[in-house]
């Protein structure tokens, strides 16, 4: 391929994707031997792999490398999304689906108000940038969470079910904000109606995913479970996963919603177990790939308290660290009417993730936030994601065992055993 510089190297890529898997095997089984759940160890090892330490996972999208590690990243986070979708009781999660619509509105609100307060009192009257940074402190980036709570036995817990649901509803309100910046970023106002045409596609996409996927998976995988070929079913399985997620992209939401909708679907069919059992390996090689990526974009030089050029970001980003936390703290204390922890609740909303990125990205490019405030940002964003790991473990810890609603798949109404 010399001489073809628009295309990228096998033997080169396939160093990357080495190097991502050992790191991050080896650092998960480092944490977890130090009693920390091993999403920790992979972030941990994308920082050190990463391009701020030895450079050798790119993240630049517009480095051909760094796109494809982003797309696979993406594929794990969207397998991820759909092994915790089918892990999911789907008439549990109706149950905590007020307490997860309180906590996904409070979380939004709050952290965006006092985000917006600090800017507007820090900076004066600069109300548009005071908006964007506001904004990057509302979404929850649930893939970080629900690894860990998966990771540490805690996914089928009341509390699960709240964090879960309520990081869906950030994706829809994450969307309505995101609509509203990008307004003020393009043309200094916003269409309503265009706001109010996106929450709808955004509500309809999920009832009409899960009205029609509900009626329609059952019989088309006892279809599927009667072919021969090998790996037929969880190959179907995947693509209808990755189908649901293409179509959520389309209306605006986030992929990892359309994922988890079809593993809420797909948990309903008989071939459950199977499908269960078939997707750990696949989704073991994968999901770690997306945490690696995570933790490789993290630019460790501005947290250097020495160049003096960092002060005042490290003072910026430490006052947004501090609002991003306490305000989905808070919205976990929001379920006031319901006997949980809710404390393990609003630590599992704190982490922003890729998600806090996308939002900060689109100021910069906009020419609303100067490097200074992105970097700030971006404090904020490592933070609130490598915060969230060791906090999760001692929190669930305290979950009472009335709030542990793990129970045999069969329970389902209208489930039956494989035969």
């Amino acid at each position: 391929m010399e001489g073809t510089a628009h295309l990228v190297e096998v033997g080169h890529f396939f160093y990357i994707l080495i190097v991502i898997m050992l790191a991050a095997k080896l650092a998960g089984e480092l944490f977890e031997r130090l009693g920390q759940p091993a999403v920790l160890g992979e972030l941990v090892a994308g920082v050190i792999v990463g391009t701020s330490v030895l450079g050798i996972v790119p993240t630049d999208p517009g480095d051909p490398y760094g796109s494809i590690v982003h797309i696979m990243a993406e594929i794990g986070v969207a397998i991820l999304l759909f092994e915790i979708g089918l892990e999911t009781d789907l008439r549990e999660m109706f149950r905590v689906g007020s307490a997860a619509l309180t906590v996904a509105v409070v979380g939004v609100v709050l952290p965006f108000f006092f985000g917006y307060l600090f800017w507007h009192m820090y900076q004066g009257g600069a109300s548009l940038v005071a908006i964007f940074v506001g904004a990057t402190l509302t979404a929850t980036s649930v893939g970080i969470t629900a690894r860990v709570l998966t990771d540490i036995g805690k996914i089928n817990t009341s509390e699960a079910r709240i964090i879960i649901g309520a990081a869906v509803i950030d994706d829809i309100l994450g969307l309505l904000i995101l609509a509203v910046v990008e307004g003020l970023a393009d043309t200094g106002h916003v269409s309503v109606l265009g706001v109010l045409e996106l929450f709808g596609l955004a509500v309809g996409f999920l009832a009409a995913a899960m009205a029609i996927g509900l009626t329609t998976a059952r019989w088309l995988f006892e279809l599927v479970n009667r072919m021969r070929v090998r790996g037929v079913l969880v190959t179907v399985a995947l693509v209808f996963a990755l189908l649901l997620a293409y179509l959520a992209d389309l209306v605006g939401l986030a992929p990892i919603v359309g994922a988890f909708a079809a593993g809420l679907i797909l948990s309903r069919t008989n071939q459950f177990d199977t499908i269960v059992e078939q997707i750990k390996p696949v989704a073991d090689v994968f999901t770690p790939l997306f945490f690696v990526s995570i933790g490789a974009a993290v630019d460790i030089a501005i947290l250097d308290p020495r160049n003096p050029a960092n002060h005042e970001i490290l003072i910026i980003g430490g006052a947004l660290f501090m609002i991003a936390v306490l305000g989905k703290v808070v919205a976990g204390f929001s379920v006031f009417w319901r006997k949980l922890n809710r404390l393990a609740i609003g630590a599992g909303m704190v982490p922003r993730g890729e998600v806090g990125l996308i939002f900060a990205q689109l100021g910069l490019l906009g020419g609303i936030l100067t490097q200074d405030v992105f970097s700030a940002i971006l404090i904020m964003v490592m933070g609130t994601t490598l915060i969230t790991p060791p906090l999760l473990k001692p929190l669930f810890n305290r979950t009472t065992p009335e709030n542990d609603i793990d129970r045999p798949r069969a329970a389902h109404p209208g489930m039956t055993e494989l035969e």
